[in-house]
């Protein structure tokens, strides 16, 4: 059940457990490209905004929504986990789109498209990861959590973070570190074929370049291209970032073939 405010708000998807999930929808041609943000970030984004208003002058279908808990989406943050946000961006792939998708994953997006590739193979065209950062949860506990907060974690199972893009400290939940376990994908090779092209800065302080490096190693496709910024920091959102970024786009889309002449409609 789709569910619409008013025309200049977001649309809302009604999710099974009472939830919504705010989305932006430009109608266009396939491949479309699905746009799948950071922790605690949400579709209002320089990037997402960039490439909804590029694929809108192009023709092109596209899909921006914020996680429960984030943006305009129902749900606390502190609920979250990375397995619930990634059933949120299948939800909505299933639900909200049509034919094949390019899927563009910034930092914890970058997690969340791998994941819902995996369950959906047949749904995507390409990936595109900005700084992608999976498996990050495993960072907090090892790099970012100080003894006081890995004492709290431990016997509140919440903890405070203090975030460097803003005046509000992120949340972390035990819920969320042990779930990031359960949802780790470079313990192993990546089955994934579809063309993956990855972007990362190299003054990146948030997500180190190197993981973009370990992640093209893991995936079992041999269309991976890694892209290092040399003066990129995590955003990646200069003017020169978002033109290499929708450049990158165009060029995976124009690498797809027409959808007649495909043996088969993807799976829903």
């Amino acid at each position: 059940m789709v569910v619409r405010h008013d025309e200049s708000g977001p649309a809302y998807l009604a999710l099974a457990d009472g939830e919504r999930l705010a989305y932006r929808l430009t109608p266009g041609r396939t491949p479309g490209v699905m746009f799948l943000g950071g922790f605690m970030s949400d579709m209002t984004g320089t990037k997402a905004t960039a490439i909804a208003d590029h694929c809108r002058s192009i023709g092109r279908a596209c899909l921006l929504f914020d996680y429960t808990g984030h943006g305009a989406s129902s749900g606390r943050f502190e609920d979250g986990t990375i397995g619930r946000w990634a059933a949120d961006a299948t939800a909505a792939l299933d639900r909200l789109t049509t034919g094949p998708q390019i899927m563009v994953g910034s930092s914890m997006g970058g997690w969340i498209m791998l994941r819902v590739a995996l369950a959906r193979p047949a749904r995507v065209a390409a990936l595109v990861g900005i700084a992608a950062a999976p498996d990050f949860t495993d960072d907090f506990v090892a790099r970012e959590l100080s003894a006081e907060a890995q004492a709290a974690l431990a016997t509140d199972g919440r903890a405070a973070l203090h975030s460097p893009y803003g005046e509000t400290p992120h949340v972390i939940t035990r819920r969320l570190i042990e779930d990031g376990r359960e949802q780790r994908v470079l313990c192993a090779p990546i089955p994934l074929s579809c063309p993956v092209r990855l972007l990362h800065g190299m003054q990146d302080d948030s997500v180190p370049w190197q993981r973009s490096l370990r992640l093209a190693e893991a995936l079992s496709g041999v269309d991976v291209v890694l892209t290092l910024i040399k003066d990129g920091d995590h955003r990646l959102s200069r003017d020169s970032d978002i033109g290499r970024l929708l450049a990158t786009i165009d060029s995976l889309a124009s690498d797809q073939p027409p959808a007649a002449s495909r043996a088969a409609s993807p799976s829903r």
